[in-house]
């Protein structure tokens, strides 16, 4: 039997994930496998063409995937991951994308045969506009990077790490980042009903001009610094508001400073 990935869990990110490799083709639905323990959540995956089964055990004996992809909360992912160590004999590699658990845990669980490779993405992922950071022990094969890589790229953009210590920095830039810019949608939107506009006046401007924005900033290949100063007169509006979020450099301090806290958490929980 012909199965190339078999995803363990089919939450929110795995689903996600697996219908943007189904619909940019690079993978058949008969090539994938997913075992999850909801109902709901299976009947989902059946729907798109993929075998599918409750746990482990309902996966054929015969099968011999390329790759099994953990998509799983980190609170589960030892005893989830243990029922995969059939496939630890080092023909198939392991994908996790499972936030601060590091690669150590997958070898202790699986033995030293192991590919695996960990992945963190984020929830833009969900939209094919995601950022995936991917690092690999050293029995991850060149050709399964590059096929792994193509197979993330179906969610948005991905590269690589060589120091898996950089993980936590990840988690807490690109991992914990969407929430950051929500929050600012948020706060935009407060700060435009203060103005006087009404709300989904306010909730529509904020939305639409940091979409905007981050699509300008993605797609001309300029310096974020030089595009702001294209859009700041001497003197103008721009300039007046720009004074009160970058003296002292306030908003770089505070981002700063939110993105250590997160960093020295993720370093916690991996631990």
């Amino acid at each position: 039997m012909t199965i190339r990935l078999v995803l363990a869990g089919c939450g929110n990110m795995g689903y996600a994930m697996l219908a943007g490799w189904l619909k940019s083709g690079k993978l058949a639905p008969h090539a994938v496998f997913v075992v999850e323990p909801n109902a709901e959540l299976r009947k989902r995956a059946e729907h798109l063409g993929c075998g599918v089964a409750e746990d482990a055990d309902g996966i054929p004996v015969e099968a011999e995937p390329d790759l099994v992809v953990i998509a799983v909360k980190p609170q589960v992912i030892r005893d989830v991951t243990a029922a995969y160590k059939r496939f630890a004999d080092g023909r198939t590699t392991f994908v996790s994308i499972a936030a601060g658990t590091p690669v150590a845990t997958f070898e202790h669980i699986l033995g030293h045969l192991a590919p695996i490779i960990r992945c963190m993405p984020n929830t833009p992922a969900a939209i094919g506009k995601g950022m995936m950071v991917v690092y690999s022990n050293p029995l991850v094969t060149d050709d399964v990077r590059r096929f792994v890589a193509e197979l993330l790229s179906a969610s948005g953009v991905v590269t690589t790490i060589d120091d898996e210590g950089l993980m936590d920095a990840v988690t807490a830039v690109s991992g914990s980042g969407p929430a950051y810019i929500f929050h600012f949608i948020e706060a935009l939107t407060v700060a435009a009903e203060k103005a006087g506009l009404p709300t989904e006046t306010a909730r529509l401007l904020a939305m639409q001009t940091v979409y905007g924005a981050a699509a300008l900033a993605a797609e001309s290949g300029e310096e974020p610094g030089l595009l702001r100063q294209q859009v700041t007169s001497p003197n103008g509006t721009t300039a007046a508001a720009l004074a009160v979020l970058m003296g002292e450099e306030r908003l770089t301090k505070l981002l700063t400073e939110a993105v250590e806290a997160a960093r020295l958490r993720s370093v916690e929980l991996g631990k």
